[in-house]
């Protein structure tokens, strides 16, 4: 096969590796800002409301009517003060440090994993466009190097795959960027929320854990 036939046979494979880039970016971008969604109250206002229709169950030690409470709920909060309440029997702290370990592992770091992937596309889209450009590149000297008489228009276009596949890659580069800032503003905000709501949690939890550990103190004497 031709080099020149080959160059161009790059330069259009290049347009198809960019466009599925970018789409992969975008689905990302979607699917981590409606995680962050799904994970939190849409307000604080929604967030005390919840809290205080188990705090006082919570505070009685009636641990079960909390869980029922939560049951079906995927927001982080429920989900940690019903994993909170299941384990109670390993004492306040131990619990306490393994709700903040498993809203570690559970949200944040789901979170984070797929982010991974939008820096990944950040960091390949400009790279896939240097591609293209090299190869339009070769193709134009390659043109100028094997012809006397070389057409101005083929060697345009080697030189249009070289400037637009450029400009593409950062064309889906910079507002990757400019969504990533959004993300992190939206997961900032999100574990500032939860993590107030945790600490309100933990505090009527452990009146809670006290007095159910004094009940079946009595229950056993």
């Amino acid at each position: 096969m031709d080099a020149s036939k080959v160059f161009d046979l790059v330069g259009k494979a290049s347009y198809i590796a960019l466009a599925a880039v970018a789409l992969w970016g975008a689905y990302y971008v979607v699917l981590v800002l409606s995680r962050v969604g799904r994970k939190r109250f849409k307000t604080e206002e929604a967030q005390d409301a919840f809290l205080d229709s188990i705090e006082a169950d919570l505070k009685r030690g009636d641990f079960d009517t909390v869980i029922r409470a939560c049951e079906g709920d995927q927001r982080a909060l429920p989900m940690m003060v019903s994993f909170a309440c299941k384990n109670r029997i390993f004492g306040f702290n131990k619990v306490r440090q393994m709700t903040l370990d498993r809203f570690q592992r559970d949200v944040i770091s789901d979170l984070d994993f797929n982010i991974a992937w939008i820096i990944t596309v950040i960091k390949t889209a400009p790279m896939l466009g240097l591609f293209g450009t090299v190869v339009g590149m070769m193709g134009a000297f390659g043109k100028l190097s094997s012809a006397a008489n070389v057409s101005p228009a083929d060697l345009a276009l080697d030189i249009r795959v070289a400037l637009e596949t450029t400009a593409i890659g950062l064309s889906i580069a910079i507002p990757l960027v400019m969504c990533m800032a959004l993300i992190t503003n939206r997961i900032r905000q999100m574990q500032d929320l939860i993590t107030s709501g945790l600490a309100r949690f933990l505090e009527a939890y452990k009146v809670g854990h006290d007095r159910d550990i004094a009940r079946k103190g009595r229950q056993s004497a």
